[in-house]
C-alpha cells in the first residue's frame, strides 16, 4: 500500500480538514460544515479524478507550508488566486502537481480570495465524526485543524502524471461584490428606512470573519423590537441582524437555531463568490422573489457542472501534450 507523509512547516490559522459536510443533519443541532467555497474544492478533487465529496485541506488567508517527507503523491490546489510555489518555483494557483520526498509546496494569499483547496491522490488519515472528516472549527469534531508540525499522512497514493500541469480557474469562481438575496424571513422585524438602507447602500466585510460567519460595516440596521422572537432553524446564507444594528452572514460552520432576526438570505449560488470576499472588500445586496432566486440557481447549475467535467479531463502526459502541439511553424515562417 503506497504512503506518504508530509510535514507541516507554516500554516495560519483556520487551515482544516474538509469533506463534502454533513447534509440532513442540522434538526439534530449538528451543522453541516464542509467547504466554504463548494465549486473550489470539488475543482480540486475532480482535477486529480477524485470523488467531489472527498477530503481535503482547506487553506485560508494564513497559508500553508508543506515538506513532502516521504513516499510521493500528486496534488490538486483550487480556489481563489492564491501564490503557490512547489520546492521554489512558481506555478498556477490552480494546478496539479506531485510531491516527492524532500519537496516543498507553500500556499499564500495572492491577489484575490480568502480560501483554497489542497486535495490529494491519496486518503489523508484524519478523525472523522458522524461519518465525515470535515471540521467543524468551533468545536474541532472532524478531521481537525493542522498546526505547525503537524504531520499529514496519506494512504493509498498516486502519482497522476497525466493530470499534472497548470488549469484556468472559471470567472463563476471568483468574488462576489454583488449578493443576490432573498429577503425575509423577518423583513417586518425592522424599521422600512432599514430594509431601504440594507438594500442601497454599501457594505464592507470586517477582520470579523471566520468559518461561522462574517460581520459587515454598513449602515446600522434598526430593529423593530424584534429581540425577543423564539429561536428557529437557520441555514447557511442567512443574514442576521443582532441588538447593534450590524448585519452578519452565517457561512459553513453556521449554529443551527438562533433568535436574531433575519433581514435577508443569500442565494445558494452566490456563497462560494461571497466566502472568498475578503476584509475590507466591498458588496451591495440585491434583492429578488422566490421564483427568481431558484430560476438564477438553476441558471448557474449547468456553466458549474460544464466547468468541473472539464476539470475532470486529464490534460495528458507531457508526450502527448508535445504531440498535440506545432513545435516548428516557427521554424517554418522563419
Amino acid at each position: 500500500m503506497a504512503e506518504a507523509r508530509l510535514r507541516v512547516r507554516a500554516c495560519g490559522p483556520l487551515v482544516t480538514y474538509q469533506d463534502g459536510g454533513r447534509p440532513g443533519m442540522l434538526r439534530f443541532g449538528v451543522p453541516a460544515s464542509g467547504p466554504m467555497d463548494r465549486l473550489a474544492h470539488a475543482a480540486a478533487h475532480v482535477a486529480l479524478g477524485n470523488p467531489q465529496d472527498a477530503t481535503a485541506i482547506e487553506v485560508s488567508l494564513g497559508g500553508l507550508e508543506l515538506l513532502c517527507e516521504a513516499g510521493e503523491v500528486s496534488c490538486g490546489i483550487a480556489g481563489g488566486e492564491f501564490q503557490v510555489r512547489h520546492s521554489g518555483a512558481a506555478t498556477g494557483s490552480w494546478c496539479v502537481r506531485t510531491l516527492r520526498a524532500g519537496d516543498t509546496l507553500s500556499i499564500r494569499p495572492g491577489r484575490w480570495g480568502s480560501w483554497a483547496y489542497l486535495a490529494f491522490s491519496g486518503e489523508p488519515v484524519c478523525g472523522h465524526w458522524a461519518g465525515h472528516s470535515a471540521t467543524h472549527s468551533a468545536s474541532g469534531l472532524g478531521g481537525g485543524s493542522l498546526v505547525p508540525g503537524a504531520e499529514i499522512v496519506l494512504r493509498n497514493t498516486q502519482v497522476v502524471q497525466e493530470r499534472e500541469g497548470d488549469r484556468t480557474a472559471p470567472a463563476l469562481a471568483g468574488p462576489r461584490p454583488l449578493v443576490r438575496v432573498v429577503l425575509g424571513p423577518q423583513t417586518d422585524s425592522f424599521e422600512t428606512a432599514s430594509v431601504a438602507a440594507f438594500l442601497d447602500a454599501g457594505f464592507s466585510v470586517t477582520p470579523a470573519r471566520d468559518r461561522m460567519g462574517m460581520r459587515l460595516a454598513g449602515p446600522a440596521l434598526a430593529l423593530n423590537n424584534a429581540l425577543s422572537i423564539p429561536s428557529e432553524p437557520i441555514v447557511r446564507g442567512s443574514i442576521q441582524v443582532g441588538g447593534d444594528g450590524v448585519a452578519s452572514v452565517l457561512l459553513a460552520d453556521h449554529q443551527t437555531t438562533g433568535g436574531y432576526p433575519k433581514i435577508a438570505t443569500v442565494l445558494s449560488c452566490d456563497l462560494d463568490g461571497l466566502s472568498q470576499l475578503r476584509p475590507g472588500d466591498g458588496l451591495r445586496f440585491q434583492a429578488v422573489d422566490p421564483a427568481e432566486a431558484i430560476r438564477l440557481v438553476r441558471l448557474e447549475a449547468p456553466p458549474r457542472s460544464r466547468f468541473l467535467q472539464a476539470m475532470a479531463q486529464p490534460p495528458g502526459s507531457l508526450p502527448d501534450r508535445l504531440m498535440a502541439e506545432n513545435l516548428i511553424s516557427g521554424v517554418v515562417l522563419a
